[in-house]
């Protein structure tokens, strides 16, 4: 069978920039590879296909040869440029088989610098310090140097060994058919170096585990499930990478009084019965004092007052919230012989005209009426 132009076997065009070509290969041998397709039959034929296609397009000599005589050009049994052999077709593709199955990437090995990971610490406030802000002090676990070994692992009096698997490269290439990946060397996980003698202290990490203080501001008005970001404050990075951040998160913990709606607090303000119906004056709570609210007469239970900026201020925008006061009209309790002798006046007077008195009793009853009678 016929070859395919090599350029529609990779789906570019032919004026592709090198870059172009590597990202179509990329793409497609991790489509059609056949570790990733262990029931198609074809895959093995289409992955060598597209390899094919790539060790020539991504060699500059070569795709010249390749764009003057067609396959003629690059074939070795015709002394065209392709005659490099199984090695430059190796090298070809140890990159993008090292990034395609995990592996260490090109010659000579990437650098093994890890950043370090971030860390996430709950934090529990009171509402009052998330309403006006707060510093607090919190300990985190973290890693420090080994002060026996200083770092390196070894223990005292020994030293760090170059890796014997890798040559201190901190890679190997293992072969695969006809081409090889190179991956992180197991024996040393890509450090270079071996330590026969392990550290005591430290097992031969060349850290140990610690904890440290930090200050952490809690600015006026965060909320629940908010995060503070530390640059720099999460684990140390590997082989001199940079650390990790740390996030705190809030958790606010409930309150006896007032509950949090975002920017808005709200609270259950009881009402003795005689307030409710004659009207008054009444002390409500706030975060920032006691406040008088006058409560009008026939006040029905449910009914909210606002007190407008006596809420919780925005943590961007510094708008105050307001203050939702809910009425909860009292019944009295462990009344006297004379007090339940006036209750009972009242309620023979009241229901002497219950439509005037009592508006919502008289008009739940008739829709009581209206339900049954249908």
């Amino acid at each position: 069978m016929a070859k395919r132009d090599y350029y529609d076997v990779l789906g570019i065009n032919r004026d592709a920039s090198a870059d172009e070509i590597k990202k179509a290969y990329r793409r497609l041998a991790m489509k059609h590879h056949p570790d990733r397709n262990p029931d198609s039959k074809d895959s093995g034929e289409k992955f060598k296909e597209l390899s094919e296609a790539y060790e020539v397009l991504s060699d500059a000599q070569k795709r010249t040869a390749y764009d003057r005589h067609g396959h003629a050009g690059v074939d070795p049994s015709m002394g065209g440029a392709g005659a490099q052999g199984f090695d430059g077709f190796s090298d070809a593709f140890s990159d993008i088989f090292g990034d395609i199955f995990g592996g260490g990437g090109g010659r000579g090995g990437r650098s093994n610098v890890y950043r370090g990971a971030d860390l996430r610490y709950n934090l529990e406030i009171s509402l009052e310090e998330a309403a006006r802000g707060a510093d607090k002090t919190i300990r985190i676990p973290t890693v420090e140097e080994c002060g026996t070994c200083h770092g390196n692992g070894a223990k005292p009096g020994t030293h760090p060994q170059t890796c014997p698997t890798c040559g201190g490269a901190g890679q190997v290439r293992i072969q695969q058919g006809f081409f090889s990946i190179q991956q992180t060397c197991p024996k040393c996980h890509g450090s270079g170096r071996y330590v026969s003698t392990p550290c005591t202290s430290c097992g031969g990490a060349g850290r140990v585990k610690s904890n440290k203080t930090l200050e952490v501001k809690i600015p006026a008005g965060i909320d629940e499930g908010m995060r503070l970001r530390h640059a720099g404050h999460g684990e140390p990075g590997v082989n001199g990478g940079p650390a990790g951040d740390l996030y705190v998160e809030i958790h606010i913990r409930p309150h006896s009084v007032f509950q949090r709606q975002g920017d808005d607090l709200h609270c259950e303000m009881p009402v003795s019965f005689a307030v409710a119906a004659l009207g008054g004056e009444i002390e409500i709570p706030t975060l920032e004092g006691m406040a008088r609210l006058k409560i009008p007469h026939e006040t029905q239970s449910g009914k909210v007052f606002r007190l407008r900026g006596k809420g919780i201020r925005n943590v961007r925008s510094h708008h105050h919230g307001d203050l939702m006061c809910h009425v909860v009209v009292e019944t009295p309790v462990r009344l006297t012989e004379r007090q339940k002798e006036l209750l009972r006046e009242f309620e023979e007077v009241s229901s002497s005209d219950a439509e005037r008195h009592n508006p919502k009793a008289k008009s739940w009853m008739d829709k009581v009426k209206d339900f049954f009678a249908t």
